[in-house]
């Protein structure tokens, strides 16, 4: 009795290992047709997400998105975790040589209060004098009586996408100031969804992603940030949004590159109500 009890036993352990084995051999097709893209949360939110849904639509390749700011999609790029990343900021050169930024769509900074706030206009001094914490009380704004609590972009290493915009277009190389009410995150996302839930909250993030949010995008000098002010250059403050990949990347990764720069894809992008390259020519 003891030797069946053991036959089966050792039966059972058998198929269960070999039922094991049957799921950890699956076919690599079913893996191999797949692309993963990490990186800037404003074209993650703006426009890649919905252009990763249209591209599987129309050629049944998966493609995976996140977002998380720039410096952790090129992070990521670089250990070979993804296979293309998305940034709002040029290379610069403490970037690797082997990664090429391809612009594939253009945006422009946007600033951003909670909507209950009745600020409605602001001007570069304004926010420069922010940054620089010279105007720490939004009733200096002609708006109500309350501290302003700044939300920047600052991952823990690295230069963010927004950060580097700031520094370069409205500090013109200054830095940010330290202060108890300037308070670092971790990416764009974080701050826009921190902005929707804070009244005395402000930030900088781009127009892409700020639009798809419950928070009150302020106008430049009078001028609404929209599309088309962006396009006509009557709102300032204009970037493009690139993706990144390797010097040789997969094929599959190349054919998505092609599709986002096609006629196709910049319609695509452009019918979003994001601004293409076709629409800044």
């Amino acid at each position: 009795m003891l030797f069946l009890y053991n036959l089966k036993s050792n039966f059972f352990v058998f198929c269960l290992v070999l039922s094991l084995s049957s799921l950890l051999f699956i076919p690599s097709f079913v893996y191999s047709e797949h692309i993963t893209i990490s990186g800037c949360s404003v074209s993650n939110v703006g426009y890649l997400s919905n252009l990763a849904k249209e591209y599987e639509k129309r050629t049944g390749i998966k493609v995976l998105t996140r977002g998380g700011g720039s410096v952790l999609g090129l992070e990521e790029l670089t250990e070979g975790k993804v296979d293309m990343a998305a940034a709002c900021r040029k290379k610069i050169a403490d970037d690797p040589a082997d990664i090429e930024f391809i612009p594939v769509a253009w945006d422009a900074l946007v600033f951003i209060a909670h909507k209950s706030n009745p600020i409605d206009n602001i001007t570069i001094d304004d926010v420069r004098s922010i940054y620089k914490n010279q105007i720490n009380n939004w009733k200096h704004l002609k708006s109500i009586d309350m501290p302003i609590k700044v939300f920047i972009v600052k991952p823990g290493k690295g230069l963010s996408g927004i950060e580097a915009s700031i520094k370069e277009i409205i500090l013109k190389g200054d830095e940010i100031a330290v202060s108890s009410n300037i308070m670092p995150l971790a990416s764009a996302g974080i701050v826009e969804q921190i902005v929707e839930k804070t009244p005395e909250g402000f930030a900088t993030t781009g127009f892409s992603s700020a639009r798809k949010r419950d928070v009150k995008m302020l106008k430049l000098n009078g001028i609404s940030p929209t599309k088309e002010n962006i396009i006509s250059n009557r709102y300032p403050l204009k970037r493009p949004l690139f993706l990144l990949v390797l010097k040789n990347p997969k094929s599959e990764a190349k054919k998505f590159i092609d599709f986002v720069l096609s006629k196709d894809g910049q319609q695509f992008i452009s019918g979003l109500g994001i601004i293409s390259l076709l629409d800044m020519k």
